[in-house]
């Protein structure tokens, strides 16, 4: 009777901490969050980066904690100076600027240099928080205040935390994602209600059909008072008129 042969044991799978003996493959946390720009990705290293998050988040507040009323303006950053919706942008914020209040950007191109044109021809303050991107993004030179960011969700927090109200002009992805952030952030109470203007009915009005159609009546995802949490306008006189009747002086800053 042949024997039958013995199955060998289960390789243990051992884990080590000492790198010298195993490279392993970056989580995401260390090759996308905390160190996206620098090589070096040594453990002590890395810890280190959380302090360099914490101090974007320092700089920022201490910004905002500076100035009194803000409006908070976004928008696409391709938009070329000869565009409707650039001039548009640079006469809003001119108007607000006037009334003293804040404009703030991401401080690019685009809308955004519009916005801080605005601000800035009109004597008034104007915030650029920046973000270093491979193209598209460089700080413009009409903001009187800025800072820049290495990593995107803090910038976000900055742009979308202290504003009396928010102006949206046609944008592509990080414009959506902003209005989809403050508008949720609305919606469950994280924060209190604030006005929310969508500039050009042309831009806007598909996506606010899109929301009635798909996401109320035939989904019922969102409420019917949750279409009621923006705005939409289209000549500049309408947006300062909105923004000036509805922003509650009393209650300035969000921080």
């Amino acid at each position: 009777m042949a024997k039958t042969p013995k199955k060998s044991a289960p390789k243990r799978r051992v884990t080590t901490r000492n790198r010298s003996v195993t490279k392993q493959k970056q989580s995401r946390v260390v090759s996308d969050l905390l160190c996206p720009s620098i090589e070096d990705t040594g453990a002590a290293v890395q810890s280190w980066r959380v302090f360099r998050i914490m101090s974007e988040f320092v700089q920022g507040f201490e910004v905002l904690r500076s100035h009194g009323l803000a409006v908070t303006v976004f928008g696409s950053a391709r938009t070329k100076p000869d565009h409707p919706d650039y001039l548009a942008a640079v006469e809003l914020s001119g108007c607000l600027a006037k009334r003293k209040f804040t404009i703030i950007t991401g401080g690019g191109g685009g809308i955004m240099e519009a916005a801080n044109v605005g601000a800035y021809n009109a004597g008034g303050h104007s915030i650029g928080f920046n973000i270093e991107l491979p193209f598209e993004q460089k700080l413009n030179p009409y903001v009187t205040e800025s800072l820049n960011f290495d990593y995107f969700f803090s910038r976000k927090v900055m742009l979308a935390f202290a504003a009396e109200a928010y102006v949206y002009f046609p944008g592509g992805f990080g414009t959506l994602d902003e209005l989809m952030e403050l508008v949720t952030l609305i919606q469950t109470k994280k924060i209190k209600r604030i006005p929310i203007v969508l500039y050009g009915k042309n831009y806007w009005q598909p996506l606010l059909d899109w929301f009635e159609t798909s996401l109320l009546h035939e989904h019922q995802t969102i409420s019917k008072e949750d279409l009621k949490l923006m705005t939409l306008v289209d000549s500049v006189d309408e947006a300062y008129r909105y923004i000036i009747k509805n922003v509650d002086y009393n209650d300035v800053r969000q921080i």
